[in-house]
């Protein structure tokens, strides 16, 4: 009697293992048009042959493997060998977080889920630089860099005639940040006349510049600046010697010149009316 109840417990506390996905590689990152592998591994409690699904969860879920085939932009360019997945020429349309699903009906649990994710690298783009051709010392000039497409961001570097400008400079007359790309002189001078060009660079391929642009420094003009001043306040002074003297003289008048100016005849007397009753009378006495 004791064998077999030892024999029970002991077949009763054996661990049951039901359906288990799992993913050597939860985060899979490769060079843009390289082929990704995404990893799914799975065992079941008694199901031979589950059924097989992947997903891409976006903003919306849409299938990639559904019912034995890859469907949607992922026909003829997916293979899957066992539940792992390789996709080929990968692009950015392609980065994502995926589902990988296993559903065994004859285990004690019937569904077994896991999540690779999906980054696609790409290398630097040309920048796109904008730099001003010309400023006049003692203003703020902002000079910008920007390359929108590469994973990870490009970091940047300004050079002048060449040389790279040093983010870190001490009692350097700019500011360099690496990560917006933007250079910027609180106050240029003369010295800072040059040609310069940005470099972006993101460690997933070769560093990409833009052409070298001009910029020149011109000092300020004081002397046509006082002129320009006095011109403008002698022009305002004759409009405003102008204006009194037309006032002056009525020409600001409202009723100068018109039509109806309010002028009007003085009436006639009684005795100066002609009129002709008084001669048919006249003449009928005569």
């Amino acid at each position: 009697m004791f064998v077999p109840v030892a024999l029970l417990v002991l077949i009763q506390s054996i661990a049951v293992v039901p359906v288990t996905v799992t993913s050597r590689s939860p985060r899979v990152e490769v060079h843009e048009f390289s082929d990704a592998e995404l990893s799914c591994e799975f065992k079941t409690e008694n199901d031979e042959n589950p059924r097989i699904e992947w997903k891409k969860i976006d903003k919306d879920v849409s299938f990639v493997y559904y019912d034995g085939h890859f469907v949607g932009p992922f026909h003829d360019r997916a293979e899957i060998k066992g539940a792992t997945v390789r996709l080929r020429r990968v692009t950015q349309v392609d980065a994502g977080k995926y589902r990988c699903e296993v559903s065994a009906p004859l285990d004690s649990i019937t569904l077994g889920e896991t999540n690779v994710t999906l980054r696609v690298l790409v290398p630097p783009q040309t920048p796109l630089c904008d730099v001003p051709s010309s400023a006049v010392t003692g203003s703020q000039v902002e000079l910008r860099c920007r390359d929108q497409h590469s994973i990870p961001p490009a970091v940047y570097t300004w050079f002048k005639d060449n040389r790279a400008l040093p983010i870190r400079q001490p009692n350097a007359t700019y500011t360099v940040n690496e990560f917006t790309g933007i250079l910027t002189f609180q106050t240029v001078s003369r010295a800072d006349t040059g040609q310069y060009h940005c470099e972006a660079k993101n460690g997933v391929g070769p560093a990409k510049s833009c052409h070298g642009t001009h910029m020149h420094i011109d000092d300020l003009n004081v002397a046509a600046v006082i002129a320009g001043v006095v011109l403008l306040c002698l022009i305002m002074f004759f409009c405003a010697f102008g204006a009194c003297y037309a006032h002056r003289h009525g020409y600001f008048s409202r009723h100068r010149g018109s039509q109806h100016s309010g002028y009007s005849h003085p009436p006639k007397e009684v005795s100066d009316i002609f009129i002709p009753s008084q001669i048919n009378s006249h003449f009928t006495e005569d």
